[in-house]
Formats: C-alpha cells, structure tokens, sequence
C-alpha cells in the first residue's frame, strides 16, 4: 500500500477517492496556497496548476503525490501572491522588453497591419514583471511542506469518508446475509409443496402411480432448485469482503471484482426461484449489490 495508509493514519483504513485539502504559507515576499482536490478514477491522474516561476517543482511534486495516492483523478493548483513594497517594488524584466519589441518589429515588418503592443499589453506579457521572490532552494522547501501539509490533511479527509463508505458497505453485507437466511429453509417446503401437487396430478393421470417415476421427478426438480451451492458461495464472497474491508489498504478493485461474482450468485438465485419469498430475496439482494458497487466505486 503506498504512503498515507502508514505514514499518516496508521491502521485498516480504507479511503475514498474523493477529497480536498489546503494549505497556506505567508513569506516576506508574498502569499503561497496549495490545494489539492480529488474525485474517483480507474487509476492516478495527476494534474498540477502553478505559476510558470514554479514549474521546476513539477517533477518533485509528482513523486510526492505519486508516493501517497495510488487511484484518483488529482487536481493540485499553486498560488504565490507577491507582494509589492516601497522597498522592494516589481522590477521590469530588460531582457523579455527586449525581446518583445524585437518580435514586434518583426511581425509588423511582415504585417504592416499588425496591431502594436500597447504598455498593457506588454506590462500583462507573463514574466514582463519581476517580483521579488524567495531564492529558488527556500521556495522549493516551502512548497514542498505546503504539499506534507495539505496530504497530511487530505489523507484525514479521505480516511474519514472511507469510513463512512466502509459502514454503508458493511451494512449491505448484513442485509445480504439476513436476506441468505432466509431462503435456505424456503428450498425444502417448496420441493415438499411440489411433491404433493406432482403426487396429486399423477394419481389423477394414472390410477396406479408409478412411485419410481414421481420419485424421478421430485428428485429432477429438486436438482433444478436447489441453491445451496449459490448461497454457499454468496456467504463465502461476503465474509472475504468483510475480510477485504477489515484489512484495509487499496481494495476498490477488489471490491469491484467482488461485486461481480455477488451479483452473478443473486441472478442465478433468481433464475431458480420457485417462490415468491425467494424471488423478492433475490431481488433485494440485487438491489443492495448495486448500492455497494456504485458507491465502492469511490474507493482507492
């Protein structure tokens, strides 16, 4: 399991994928946010948004995130706010003026009907101003604190959702099980019911009943009910989810998988229903898988 799980929680957790966190740091040079916010998806999407001035952090903050998230669609947006003083005000950058009115006297030599830059336009031009900034090495550490900051808060946010995800799932796997307990003992009455009606129409049919053939009978559809294997294996997937979730970590996709087989046992349940009590079980249980599925879909 990667990072958070260890390093700041500890334990069985279980965590979503949706989350947000914040951090902030005033300097003497001016204002630093970091946010991170995320929603689910099938793996890590990372997506960083930060002044052109701190883009040589992008590689380190990727394996930051990297470090502690493993699934998710992550959005992190850095904000540096200068701020501005008699002492040290915004300085215009020579070589970038420079270069602008070389591009500008090249385009109008190539189109005459070009429009010139005006002051606001060049004052607006990214990178025209400078402001007075940290050194590269303390923005770096700054930054980066901000980023243990914010994840160390994220991981809380996420975990307690987690947990939150974790009782409604727990809850839908109690329901299953009520819901196993009552079927079994549904098979026997329907298979006794059937063997009177069958009893019944062969006397009717035949004057002698042949008690081999209408034993053959019960026997064929007793075979064709019986659901002890579904339900069998319906409590086996349920006790490994309450496994998966007690033992925490990165499980969506497991859960996921889980999903799948539980809804394959309910359908097959279903399909050899003779009763109508069986029928609205399976149903129910149906019902209650896609709850579970739906909402495990949030889950690293």
């Amino acid at each position: 399991m990667h990072g958070i799980q260890h390093n700041y929680l500890g334990g069985a957790m279980i965590y979503s994928m949706t989350g947000f966190a914040a951090a902030a740091a005033e300097l003497d040079a001016g204002s630093l946010a970091l946010e991170l916010r995320s929603v689910n998806h099938r793996y890590l999407d990372l997506q960083l948004r930060m002044p052109d001035e701190l883009r040589t952090l992008e590689p380190a903050l990727r394996e930051t995130i990297a470090a502690q998230l493993t699934r998710g669609k992550v959005e992190c947006r850095i904000v540096f706010a200068a701020r501005q003083s008699e002492q040290n005000p915004a300085r215009l950058n020579q070589v970038l003026l420079r270069q602008l009115a070389q591009w500008s006297d090249e385009v109008q030599t190539a189109l005459p009907e070009a429009r010139s830059l005006s002051v606001a336009d060049v004052l607006h031009w990214n990178g025209v101003l400078e402001s007075p900034i940290l050194s590269a090495d303390a923005l770096r550490t700054t930054v980066l604190e901000l980023l243990q900051q914010a994840l160390r808060e994220f991981a809380a946010a996420r975990g307690r959702e987690g947990d939150k995800l974790k009782a409604f799932l727990l809850q839908r796997v109690a329901q299953i099980e009520a819901l196993c307990v009552t079927v079994a003992p549904r098979i026997p009455a329907a298979i006794a019911a059937y063997e009177e009606k069958l009893a019944a129409r062969l006397r009717e049919a035949m004057q002698n009943a042949d008690d081999e053939r209408l034993r053959q009978e019960i026997s064929l559809f007793a075979s064709k009910v019986d659901v002890d294997e579904e339900l069998s294996r319906l409590q086996t997937h349920l006790a490994e989810m309450k496994r998966i979730l007690g033992q925490g970590g990165t499980v969506g996709k497991r859960l996921d998988f889980l999903m799948q087989e539980l809804n394959r046992e309910a359908n097959t349940l279903g399909s050899k229903s003779v009763d109508a009590e069986v029928s609205r079980a399976s149903m129910e249980m149906k019902l209650l898988i896609e709850q579970m599925r739906e909402q495990i879909q949030n889950i690293e």
